[in-house]
């Protein structure tokens, strides 16, 4: 099986100027295609720091696969960094230029003299023609190793990755394999719990079980490298029925399923309808649960920021003037050490409260206090 790299160039992507989205663009579909990444990094537009990430490449992969530093200008140096790299001298190609010039045509513009640089590849390339843009891209192959150049603009790049590149590396490598990769969410639980309960489970080689821990959330990820779609699948579905047998109600959902979708479900299960007022959360408790299928009335944003006795006062009245059946409150009060939510809930068969301290960093306490909120209002019972 052979092993894969990406590497991204643009010192504007290290400046911080643009976020790198080719990457996990990339990273997915070398992953569908059953191929391993094993490394990915940025480099600046050097021609000379590019050469020298690329011959790092050479030493331990099979697949280098590059994006950017493919246009006109003189800080487009990728075609000379891989040329570079791999010891040959860059050659005009003739019918890259007039691939380009009719790019241009068709846009209702002519090129100018510099675009010609595009026109130039590392001597005995094999050239990928664009036909959704104006920079072709190449492939380089070096011994084991293939090195592909893809334009850094990404609607470009995933055209020919889908297109072209694809195919050839199925052909090229004799790829069979898939690799398909789900991911569980749970809420309510701690890493180290969930690690506790299934800690045999992350030692398998295949499938694999990590975790990603996040505010207020954990997410279990399998994944699976088989033959077929099919037997990918099944093995995913084994480990994840395991999952849920033992973390049970701490389990949510799986890949696009979110915790608002499932709370909401649960309010639809009750056949309640649900009505929120919030502080201290700016507005996004109410966007989350608008923004999902389900029986919400709407919420209120408080511009002062009650204590707990106010919250369930303010509660009461709220359920009253809207016309529903379920109504939480929330008020999130951040200090420099810790945060407090507190949270008044309301249905036809019981009044709540509670309250909860976050000592985490305070950035992340305003995405711990609306998972906590949602994960609430997804195990609220008739009972």
């Amino acid at each position: 099986m052979p092993k894969a790299e990406i590497i991204t160039i643009g010192t504007e992507i290290l400046l911080g100027e643009i976020v790198d989205t080719n990457s996990r663009y990339l990273a997915r579909a070398l992953r569908d295609a059953g191929i391993d990444l094993y490394w990915t990094s940025t480099v600046g537009d050097n021609e000379e720091r590019i050469a020298e990430a690329i011959r790092q490449g050479l030493g331990r992969t099979e697949i280098i696969i590059t994006t950017g530093g493919l246009g006109p200008t003189v800080d487009d140096p990728t075609r000379n960094a891989i040329a570079l790299a791999v010891g040959v001298e860059t050659e005009y190609r003739p019918e890259l230029w007039e691939q380009i010039c009719e790019r241009f045509q068709r846009f209702g513009r002519e090129p100018t003299e510099n675009n010609k640089r595009q026109a130039f590849v590392p001597a005995g390339s094999l050239a990928v023609e664009n036909p959704v843009g104006t920079a072709p891209s190449f492939i380089v192959e070096h011994d084991e190793t293939s090195i592909i150049a893809l334009p850094g603009v990404p609607r470009e790049m995933e055209y020919l990755m889908q297109n072209d590149i694809l195919l050839y590396l199925r052909e090229r490598y004799e790829l069979r394999d898939v690799i398909k990769t789900r991911l569980v969410h749970t809420a309510g639980v701690g890493e180290s719990q969930i690690d506790e309960l299934i800690g045999d489970l992350e030692t398998l080689t295949n499938p694999t079980v990590g975790l990603a821990a996040h505010a207020g959330q954990v997410d279990v990820r399998i994944t699976a490298k088989a033959g077929s779609l099919k037997e990918a699948e099944e093995m995913l579905s084994e480990i994840e029925n395991e999952l849920r047998e033992r973390l049970g109600e701490w389990v949510y959902g799986v890949d696009e399923q979110t915790l608002e979708s499932a709370a909401l479900d649960n309010i639809s299960t009750n056949e309640w309808q649900l009505v929120v007022v919030e502080a201290g959360l700016g507005g996004h408790l109410t966007q989350l649960l608008a923004e999902a299928e389900g029986p919400f009335l709407g919420g209120e944003v408080l511009t002062n920021l009650p204590n707990k006795e106010e919250l369930q006062e303010i509660t009461a009245d709220f359920i009253k003037t809207h016309n529903a059946t379920a109504c939480l409150g929330v008020a999130l009060h951040r200090g420099e050490k810790k945060q407090d939510l507190h949270l008044a809930i309301i249905t036809p068969h019981k009044t709540l409260q509670r309250s909860y301290s976050y000592g985490g960093p305070p950035q992340m306490s305003q995405r711990w206090a609306l998972n906590l909120c949602l994960n609430f209002i997804r195990k609220l019972k008739v009972r």
